[in-house]
């Protein structure tokens, strides 16, 4: 595929566009995948005896991690052409996997999340401050639009000093979010259909608005990074890293 476009915006502001990419099986296992997880952390919940744990909020908004390990039917969306191709033109000719997660607005009350940059969680949960900046690929499984709690974005040229660095966050009682900025613009707002992918940088600073429709807005995150993140001290592996490009070319996952 051609993503030149997308490979030049992405260099310039910190993300880009990748619309109907993961339209037909694959969209159809992603939303498979998600009922399960959404079941898994829902049974995980009652036996915690809790509807709020971290982030999840029972029914409002859930954040269900390192699916690929409970579902490995996942690893066909992430080690495939189209993530390698996405990768390559985000982060150039190498790109482990990192980490990924289902992230569902409840219909009628899902919550929002507070503007902040996934290398802001990074830092805030432990991780090393030092790693370099990864790529978020935020699979749609629904339209995503306003009214159903869409991502907004200030990519780079709004916001120059996201470029250079992890910006402070603060946890936020109630919510558990760590927020990086509280200013009043609304950023860029994106709409985009389902089985688009919107590639960020872990350094641009983003959000969500909460679901006011009757659905639920689902939508499953796969972060690449071109490093081996470690955790400081320990120096033991954080999280995932599995090779999907090697100088440029696809590893395919055994």
């Amino acid at each position: 595929m051609d993503f030149s476009p997308q490979r030049e915006q992405f260099a310039k502001e910190g993300y880009a566009v990748f619309e109907r990419v993961l339209e037909g099986p694959l969209l159809e296992m992603l939303r498979a995948q998600c009922t399960q997880m959404i079941a898994r952390e829902d049974a995980r919940l009652d036996a915690l005896g809790t509807d709020v744990d971290g982030i999840s909020h029972r029914g409002k908004r859930y954040f269900v991690g390192e699916c690929q390990r409970a579902l490995p039917d996942l690893r066909k969306m992430l080690f495939s052409q189209v993530m390698a191709d996405i990768c390559r033109t985000t982060l150039g000719d190498k790109a482990y996997f990192f980490y990924d997660q289902f992230v569902v607005k409840g219909p009628d009350k899902g919550m929002a999340f507070s503007w902040h940059q996934d290398s802001g969680y990074v830092v805030g949960n432990g991780g090393p401050a030092d790693h370099k900046p990864y790529v978020t690929c935020w699979c749609t499984l629904d339209d995503t639009t306003i009214a159903n709690g869409t991502v907004r974005l200030l990519p780079f040229s709004m916001m120059p000093e996201s470029r250079e660095r992890i910006l402070p966050h603060a946890r936020q009682p109630g919510t558990n979010d760590l927020v990086g900025w509280t200013g009043d613009d609304e950023g860029l707002v994106l709409e985009v259909p389902a089985g688009s992918v919107v590639a960020f940088s872990s350094l641009v600073l983003h959000a969500t608005g909460g679901n006011t429709t009757p659905n639920m807005r689902r939508v499953y995150l796969a972060q690449y990074s071109p490093e081996v993140i470690l955790n400081p001290g320990t120096r033991d592996l954080r999280r995932d890293a599995i090779p999907l490009l090697k100088r440029g070319q696809q590893v395919m996952f055994a």
